[in-house]
């Protein structure tokens, strides 16, 4: 039976410069810490919370009704809630919509995700837009403010955490027709909808755990690498950067995005930072620099490549760039095939402006050439 969010606990939110927010318990009853950030997105939010690319975070959500239609199986992005912590406004302990449908709370609490409703998340989002990204505890437990302040000093900071080990498969798997292209797909934290945008375009997807030999992966014969997305800081990545530098050394085509994206860029002796507060969203604009086209984009980072390092290195190109500060988007090798974009082009449930970039990695594989 669904929770009866008015007959539950009391929970706080406690940011690490001493902001309080008093709320409502809503999933998993306890305590849990990560760094905050904010998505802007309104629709979605299975996905979202199931993207493997928020481990360690707690996520607020700017819009202001979360749970209202519920979750259903299929709009998952891998096998569980990968989320820290969920702060919301409005939350709705029941969903309706046309399916089997399973409540949001059973959902949260089923994989033991601790969350606070009842939050002026306004106010909190533009704290996080004026203050920058921080850590942050929820608790539902009665805990005094002293104590989690303690639990807040003792929390590593985002920058410098490698999370992609907590998140990537241990054992390798394969899906998609047994006689299309070969992708091998370095799983740093991949969403099920990249493998899914490669299978769909009749490609044979064999994905990798993190810690795959690069020997390993060039024995299956693969026609092209994917790097996949994740969670973390990608500078506390040094062997994944040395395996795709081997990578991309193969000569065959490769296609990063989002952290697959920055960890490509690193092996080339590009250098990455630490975003303000990083982007989280599914309306962001960003222009191809190539075609002079713009393209509203699904994002979720809070590191990026640096964009001095790209314009002082020969051999790197700047190709998409997002448009609100003019950060990099996306880059290639000149002479090479092989590209990547920091955004999520399989958007998963959208948008789908920019899933032309799979379309290039297939035919890339078909005629290995420049892209």
């Amino acid at each position: 039976m669904a929770k009866d969010i008015s007959l539950a606990s009391p929970a706080v939110l406690l940011l690490a410069d001493g902001t309080r927010f008093e709320g409502t318990s809503i999933g998993a009853h306890g305590t849990t810490l990560g760094e905050i950030a904010f998505n802007t997105g309104m629709y979605g939010y299975q996905e979202i919370f199931t993207d493997p690319s928020y481990f360690g975070q707690i996520l607020v959500m700017a819009t202001a009704h979360i749970g209202n239609y519920g979750t259903i199986a299929r709009e998952v992005e891998s096998d569980r809630v990968q989320l820290s912590g969920l702060v919301t406004k409005n939350f709705s302990a029941f969903g309706s919509r046309a399916g089997e449908v399973t409540e949001l709370q059973r959902f949260l609490d089923e994989d033991g995700v601790v969350g606070i409703a009842g939050v002026d998340t306004r106010a909190l989002v533009r704290h996080i837009r004026e203050h920058g990204a921080m850590n942050a505890v929820i608790s539902s437990e009665g805990l005094s403010d002293e104590e989690l302040k303690d639990r807040l000093a003792a929390a590593p900071s985002m920058q410098g955490l490698e999370l992609s080990s907590r998140v990537s498969t241990k054992d390798a798997y394969e899906m998609g027709p047994e006689d299309g292209h070969k992708v091998a797909l370095l799983d740093l934290g991949v969403k099920r909808s990249i493998a899914q945008c490669l299978v769909d375009r009749g490609c044979r997807v064999r994905v990798f755990p993190l810690d795959t030999p690069l020997d390993q992966m060039l024995a299956w014969e693969p026609e092209g690498f994917m790097l996949s997305n994740g969670p973390g800081d990608p500078a506390a990545m040094p062997e994944a950067v040395a395996t795709v530098k081997g990578v991309v050394d193969s000569g065959l085509p490769v296609f990063g995005i989002c952290l697959g994206h920055q960890v490509l860029a690193l092996s080339q002796g590009l250098k990455t930072v630490k975003m303000f507060n990083g982007h989280r969203g599914v309306n962001h604009p960003v222009k191809n620099l190539r075609t002079g086209k713009s393209e509203i984009t699904s994002q979720n980072h809070g590191f990026v490549v640096e964009q001095a390092s790209v314009e002082a290195h020969p051999d790197v190109e700047l190709t998409h760039v997002h448009l609100n500060d003019d950060t990099v988007a996306g880059i290639a090798l000149k002479g090479k095939p092989v590209f990547s974009v920091q955004y999520h082009p399989e958007a998963s449930a959208g948008p789908h402006d920019s899933r032309y970039l799979f379309d290039d990695f297939v035919a890339a594989m078909r005629e290995p050439q420049v892209v």
